[in-house]
């Protein structure tokens, strides 16, 4: 009996009704207290691991099992421990805790496909989950069929796998979506939309038939599908709807941080060099915690990547050489990490190591070296070494007969390589294809433009050989053998169709006035004298006018000499002496005006005997009012009073300004 606590008996039926209601916090409590009184309890341990993973303590259940690990045995409680170390991101060894067991049950395997998906094994995911459908007949059926499903999606999207149709119905938002993930990755972007669309109107049906779901709680279970919505928009090029759709669900602030971290990440491709203010907010949502969790690998290396260049748009050396090294160390064969360095080498105007680091790379991984090879190409161009460049390309195995790379080489030949040499490698390459019998027309045309109709007749027999309704192509023919086999170029041009096959009922004067040809002939222009009488023709024309010669000046002598100096200044001739100095200039001014100097004292009106003796000398102050009055120039002009009120053209005062702060501002 327990003190204070009851029978054992009372207090499983406690915990019995405990579990039925949901109530595993005082199911655990009841638990502990049978524990106490019967200690080493099999039944009891194991209720109260059970209460501890319903409660969502992980880890104090590992540690209950460890406890009573000689209690327990091994195979008692091999699902729980399994799914706690599921539960914890201990992935592998929940792995491990399953394969130990013999013989599983339809529980272990349903925890067993899922351990499978987070490690990325899907074709064995795929075996569990279709052996489950088929052996197992109760309410969980559909539950395992979206699993399935989105097995399928995970190994169109990321081995590009062609999976068998399962023959899964649509019947669920769900399966509708994951069906929209496997076309996504199949390349069918306009059937994925439809079916995303689909998912859409599925999920608002089935959630609005739930009272306790509001319009927050559609719209963030909505949250997924839109961000996939705009995945394929910004795969078909429609950046902008796709931007808008990704900030709705950035809005929404949902709580599942992988869709979070994916639609951030998708937002900051969009912005690329652009928007980098926004795109360093952004990449905060892709370091939450937990992320790497729910996640695929390449969905995560693409983050790592975007981190990495945004650092290099954002100038930070530093940071981006750190990222791609900490990438390059994860993924040595990834020839990414290797160009990011190169990106950031190149916009530090180092080239030279950017090639160096490169060719190391590419000597290191042939495997991988195409992308790499091609890099240091341009890399080569861009500083003018087209010989090294070339040599580059010819030593890429997978690319150097393909037919883009043939016409670099021909670009470029006179500087480096044979052209008829490059040709004849090129054809090597998958013969009779169109690749193959455009470079063998080259060649043929290349030979027959320098002369050389000789070797031209081979190929030109193979083309005809491909097509015989080819007649430019038998004409070229028999040109060259009429050099060599006069008796073949006869025979040849038997084959030639007649002339009156060849005649077409063409009105040329419809053709060159078209409006696609390149030539149009111009009618002559009529001369305004031709339709006039030749008598009124030849008066109308015009005489030509005769120079007239300049008229000389009248003391001209044409057998005297000009003046070799007569356009130089006269301050510069030879015969300029200067002024005359030491003679003084006629003061101009001092006396009345139009006087001369020396008659100023005959006309001082004080020295003549007729003026009064009382006539007040110049500059006295006893002046009357006989004194002249003063003249206007020498008057201070009268200021003139404002009119009281403004008239036309008067000036009005300025408006003041008002205070900053103010109502209006300034």
């Amino acid at each position: 009996m327990a003190s204070g606590g009851g029978s054992v008996a009372s207090l499983w039926t406690e915990v019995n009704r405990c579990g039925q209601n949901g109530d595993f916090t005082r199911a655990l409590k009841a638990v502990n207290r049978i524990l106490h009184e019967v200690k080493d309890e099999v039944t009891a341990v194991h209720c109260k691991i059970v209460c501890l993973v319903q409660n969502g303590s992980f880890k104090e259940a590992l540690n209950v099992m460890n406890m009573y690990s000689k209690v327990l045995g091994s195979d008692l409680v091999v699902f729980e421990k399994a799914y706690c170390e599921y539960r914890l991101n201990r992935v592998e060894s929940a792995l491990k805790t399953i394969e130990s067991v013999s013989e599983q049950t339809d529980k272990l395997k349903e925890l067993y496909g899922q351990v499978l998906y987070r490690m990325e094994r899907y074709e064995e995911c795929k075996a569990v989950y279709t052996d489950l459908i088929r052996n197992s007949q109760d309410e969980y059926e559909e539950e395992r069929k979206t699993n399935l499903s989105a097995v399928v999606a995970a190994m169109s999207t990321w081995e590009k796998a062609s999976p068998d149709d399962l023959g899964l119905s649509e019947t669920t938002y769900e399966l509708s979506y994951n069906a929209a993930c496997t076309l996504i990755g199949q390349g069918k972007l306009t059937e994925a939309l439809n079916k995303l669309q689909e998912a859409e109107e599925l999920c608002r049906v089935s959630l609005s038939e739930d009272s306790d779901m509001t319009e927050e709680d559609i719209e963030s279970e909505l949250a997924v599908i839109h961000s996939q919505m705009a995945y394929v928009m910004q795969l078909q090029g429609r950046t902008d709807e796709a931007l808008q759709l990704y900030n709705q669900v950035i809005k929404l602030k949902p709580s599942d941080v992988g869709l979070l971290a994916v639609t951030a990440n998708n937002i900051i491709t969009i912005n690329k060099d652009q928007n980098v203010f926004d795109s360093k907010k952004k990449v905060k949502l892709t370091n939450a915690e937990g992320v790497e969790f729910k996640l695929a690998k390449k969905q995560l290396q693409a983050i790592e990547f975007n981190k990495a260049l945004l650092a290099m748009y954002t100038n930070q050396a530093d940071q981006c050489r750190k990222l791609a090294s900490g990438l390059q160390a994860q993924n040595p064969g990834h020839p990414r990490p290797v160009l990011i360095q190169v990106a950031q080498l190149c916009r530090e105007k180092q080239h030279a190591k950017a090639i160096e680091l490169l060719q190391h790379f590419s000597d290191k991984h042939p495997d991988s070296a195409s992308g790499i090879k091609l890099t240091m190409a341009q890399l080569y161009l861009t500083q003018g070494h087209v010989t090294k460049a070339c040599d580059i390309l010819r030593s890429i195995e997978d690319f150097k007969h393909k037919q883009g790379m043939v016409s670099i080489f021909l670009l470029h030949c006179d500087k480096c390589y044979n052209f008829l040499k490059i040709l004849g490698e090129g054809r090597h390459n998958s013969p009779g294809s169109p690749a193959h019998l455009a470079l063998v027309r080259e060649a043929a045309d290349f030979k027959l433009k320098y002369g050389r109709k000789k070797e031209a007749i081979s190929d030109l027999e193979q083309l005809w050989k491909q097509n015989t309704n080819d007649i430019h192509t038998l004409a070229q023919l028999i040109s060259a053998y009429s050099l060599v086999d006069q008796d073949k170029a006869k025979s040849l041009s038997k084959h030639l169709p007649s002339p009156e096959s060849m005649s077409f009922n063409v009105d040329v004067d419809e053709l060159e006035n078209s409006h696609g040809a390149n030539y149009i002939r111009k009618k002559a222009a009529k001369v305004p004298g031709d339709n006039l009488p030749k008598d009124l023709a030849q008066g109308d024309e015009k005489k030509k006018k005769k120079k007239k010669k300049g008229k000389m000046p009248k003391n001209f002598d044409p057998t005297s000499k000009p003046d070799p100096e007569r356009w130089l200044p006269m301050r510069e001739r030879t015969c300029y002496r200067g002024r005359k100095k030491g003679k003084k200039k006629e003061q101009v001014g001092k006396g009345t005006q139009g006087a001369t100097a020396g008659a100023t004292s005959d006309l001082d009106a004080s020295k003549t005997a007729s003026s009064p003796p009382n006539s007040p000398r110049p500059g006295s102050a006893q002046a009357t009012a006989s004194t002249s009055a003063p003249t206007a120039s020498n008057m201070v002009p009268p200021r003139q009073q404002k009119p009281a009120t403004a008239g036309p053209g008067a000036r009005k005062k300025a408006p003041q300004k008002k205070k900053k702060g103010g109502k209006g501002g300034w």
